[in-house]
């Protein structure tokens, strides 16, 4: 334990812990660690929030966490873990205690990383252009030749805007001695920068006191100088910005979808592009629209199948002879990645010395590449001190799974024939020093704990040259070992605060001029518009599901009877649609909802976190209740239950979406399945030899009771359900009331009258609305429904070939 200063004196929290120095914190011997001196003695830039923290007890700093832990839920915050048992989505595992850096350090570092974000400029548009570091010796053939992210066909394709590199991240540490290192660069498609701006959001739910009392520098002005840049980067006035990204099963996601919605940029899958006459189009409900500008989320290799990975199913065809054009900007650049091969650190020094002129200002980890004769006697001789690993691995030693050798684990027999196993795979191999991290402390079990840390940090190119993130966030290991700071090895992400002596700018991306232009929201993907539509008719249909299985159960419940013959009549119908009333809640109910939280999953830039909250809570009651709830009443009451969620979640969509074109798509969803579920019920139930009591439950699945009572001064009868149920315009449970919205919103779509005609698709909505609109009751037969349902069904297909093919 480290030595206390002279002038410590212990206080203790209402918690009773030990606050002075640090909450009877040890730093690690030999440990450089962030909050402490070598003397014991907290650090200045430390002192006010422990200060605040020390007034804190236990119990109030578990209540803060939870803030900070509940808004990461409600907001859905997660990231896919790749686990031994298979993929999984994990909530975004949150450090409590931010990691505070003076702005003064911080000062330093950012030079240094912007020093090594033109460095890295250079360096690529050499590897891509004219190849001199190779020529003249200062990069061996083979890292290059030989290296799986060095993509030839992009070899001679300059960038539209000039740069190659536009938005990057930096993986760093500090180590024994204090100083910091470059542990890896991150440039192919760097993740992690919405993650930091969710964990800082989490962090001040849970110091809102604290971080409004310290000059903390916000994230928002580094963000709004990036979208700034980028559409600085439009080609004309039609030119369009989108996040592009591999799609919902990748692993950070989550932040695809994030970042997209806090710039106020499209989100698109390959799918959604094609390339027409060597320009970038997106497909959309109103057709093809160019992109301009494409900030990638998906590793190069997979980017285009026709010069690329053939086998890639989520790339664009025509993409690399796009950017040959110059017709679009990819952020960053298609081959990048090769830039982040670990053997490439080696050579750092030696580049920036014969392009920059100058030092590294912040040194990589020590490296050597074994490709080499005296690199690999180095490593020999050393190997007590070494981790070996791949030489191409874009990962540094504790993110890549195991593939490195720690030398001091290796058995005696072993190390005697490392230099052979050098010597054989030496080009395939490098040797790193072994990291000991600096710690930084963490709330484990109740008191502060020192954790090894390491720091990612982002640079976004802007008009003024490189600005770097005020922050970022730290991940934090699980252990002591280094190793274990990985997210999938169970590390867990704390916010990084870089702390000013005086005020700093608050600003947000909200624009400050008192005058504006109202902007009309941007095209809607045709793959978006395919989403919306099926979420609301998944919706729709465990609705229908819902009602008509409350009022199934409902009657059980009374009679314990299911051969009684409305029960058995109502039992065939479900049977037909696939539900199985054997199931109190039948496997099919669960199906319809998943199916509708997969559709919204796959436009989480397009969904509000409220609306996201409510259908997974929904998903999740429904899921519970598959496990204990019984046939009968209990089963009724539990699709009362659910009914009640799933209202909620549809008057939150209702009542917050903006009436657009994805708005449109929705409501057409709910509009054609709620039809299609009437016609077939009534269908079914509103026949002359429908079993007694077949009236009464149609009122009650369509929720029409009340109604019916007020409206008819008669009783029950097969005239007035099918009046009410099937010919009310006013009623909104009743088909025409359905084909009256569906025309009504089919008018707004694009491209539904052209030069003064119809379109088919609007054509047969108006065709279908008037058929329907001119029948009485008792022109309502069985074989009318059918026809209606195979025309709803026909209106369907029709509207994806017109606006989703």
């Amino acid at each position: 334990m480290a030595k206390k200063p002279a002038t410590a004196r212990k206080q203790k929290t209402k918690a009773g812990i030990e606050v002075d120095p640090a909450f009877a914190y040890a730093a690690m011997p030999g440990v450089a660690d962030e909050m402490v001196d070598k003397s014991g003695a907290v650090r200045p830039v430390w002192q006010k929030f422990l200060a605040g923290l020390s007034r804190m007890s236990e119990k109030e700093l578990h209540e803060r966490f939870a803030r900070a832990d509940r808004y990461l839920r409600d907001a859905g915050v997660f990231y896919r873990d790749y686990g031994s048992k298979g993929v999984s989505e994990r909530n975004w595992p949150i450090s409590h205690i931010p990691v505070l850096i003076d702005e003064r350090e911080w000062q330093t570092l950012s030079e240094g990383l912007v020093q090594r974000a033109d460095l890295l400029e250079k360096v690529i548009a050499d590897i891509y252009g004219d190849n001199t570091l190779v020529k003249e010796g200062f990069l061996p053939p083979a890292l290059v030749g030989s290296n799986p992210e060095f993509l030839r066909p992009l070899v001679g394709v300059k960038p539209a805007g000039g740069h190659y590199l536009h938005f990057l991240a930096f993986e760093i540490g500090r180590g024994p001695d204090g100083n910091w290192w470059v542990l890896a660069d991150r440039t192919q498609a760097p993740s992690g920068a919405g993650f930091a701006l969710e964990t800082r959001v989490a962090t001040t739910r849970a110091f809102s006191d604290l971080y409004a009392e310290t000059s903390v520098h916000r994230l928002a002005s580094f963000f709004g100088a990036f979208r700034d840049t980028l559409q600085g980067m439009k080609q004309g006035g039609d030119g369009r910005i989108a996040v592009l990204s591999p799609g919902p099963a990748n692993e950070t996601y989550y932040e695809h979808a994030y970042i997209a919605r806090y710039l106020g940029f499209m989100l698109l899958e390959g799918e959604d592009l094609t390339v027409v006459n060597n320009q970038v189009m997106v497909r959309t409900v109103a057709g093809l629209k160019p992109i301009s500008v494409l900030w990638r989320r998906l590793d190069s290799n997979y980017a285009d199948p026709l010069e690329l990975e053939q086998h890639s199913h989520i790339g664009t065809p025509g993409l690399v002879e796009a950017l040959r054009s110059q017709s679009v900007t990819i952020v960053n650049a298609l081959g990048s990645g090769v830039l982040e091969t670990r053997a490439l650190l080696a050579f750092m020094p030696t580049i920036s010395r014969h392009l920059l002129g100058e030092e590294l200002k912040l040194p990589s980890i020590a490296t050597w590449w074994c490709g080499q004769k005296a690199e690999r006697a180095q490593v020999a001789r050393n190997i007590e001190k070494m981790v070996i690993g791949p030489a191409y691995s874009r990962l540094p030693f504790f993110d890549d799974n195991g593939q490195s050798v720690l030398g001091s684990t290796l058995r005696a027999t072993a190390k005697e024939s490392i230099a052979d196993w050098l010597k054989s795979d030496g080009r395939k191999l490098v040797g790193q020093e072994v990291v000991t991290l600096s710690t930084t402390p963490a709330w484990i079990n109740g008191k502060l704990v020192p954790r090894p840390m390491s720091l990612r940090v982002f640079a976004a190119r802007t008009e003024t040259g490189w600005k770097i993130m005020p922050g970022g966030f730290a991940r934090i290991g699980s252990g002591d070992d280094v190793a274990a700071i990985a997210m999938q090895s169970g590390g867990s992400a704390a916010d990084v605060w870089i702390l000013s002596d005086k005020p700093v700018e608050r600003r947000t991306l909200l624009p400050a001029e008192e005058s504006f232009t109202r902007n009309m929201p941007g095209s809607l993907p045709s793959r978006a518009a395919d989403n919306l539509f099926w979420l609301g008719r998944y919706i729709e249909r465990a609705e229908g599901a819902l009602r008509i299985l409350r009022a199934w159960h409902g009657r059980f419940a009374e009679s314990a009877d299911p051969d009684q013959p409305l029960l058995a009549d109502v039992s065939d119908y479900l049977g037909i649609v696939d539900i199985d009333t054997k199931e109190a809640v039948p496997e099919t109910l669960l199906r319809n909802i998943e199916s509708a939280v997969y559709s919204a999953s796959n436009i989480r830039d397009r969904f509000s976190p409220d609306g996201w909250l409510a259908l997974n809570d929904l998903a999740k009651t429904a899921r519970r209740f598959k496990e204990h709830v019984k046939a009968g009443d209990d089963a009724s009451h539990a699709m009362t239950i659910l009914l009640r969620k799933l209202a909620g979640f549809a008057g939150l969509v209702h009542e917050n979406m903006y009436r657009f074109t994805g708005w449109r798509f929705l409501s057409l969803g709910r509009y054609i399945e709620r039809g299609l579920f009437m016609t077939r019920v009534l269908g079914h139930m509103s026949g002359p030899d429908a079993p007694d009591g077949s009236l009464d439950m149609l009122l009650e699945i369509g929720d029409s009771v009340m109604t019916h009572r007020r409206r008819y001064n008669v009783n029950t009868a097969r005239l007035t359900v099918t009046d009410l149920l099937a010919l009310d315009p006013l009623n909104p449970r009743s088909i025409l009331f359905q084909l009256n919205e569906i025309h009504r919103e089919v008018a707004q779509l694009p491209g539904a009258t052209v030069n003064g005609q119809m379109s088919p698709f609007c054509r047969e909505a108006l065709r279908l609305q008037s058929g329907l609109a001119v029948m009485t009751p008792e022109t309502m037969s069985g074989d009318v429904y059918q026809r209606f349902e195979r025309e709803l069904e026909h209106l369907s297909d029709l509207l994806a070939h017109t606006y989703l093919g």
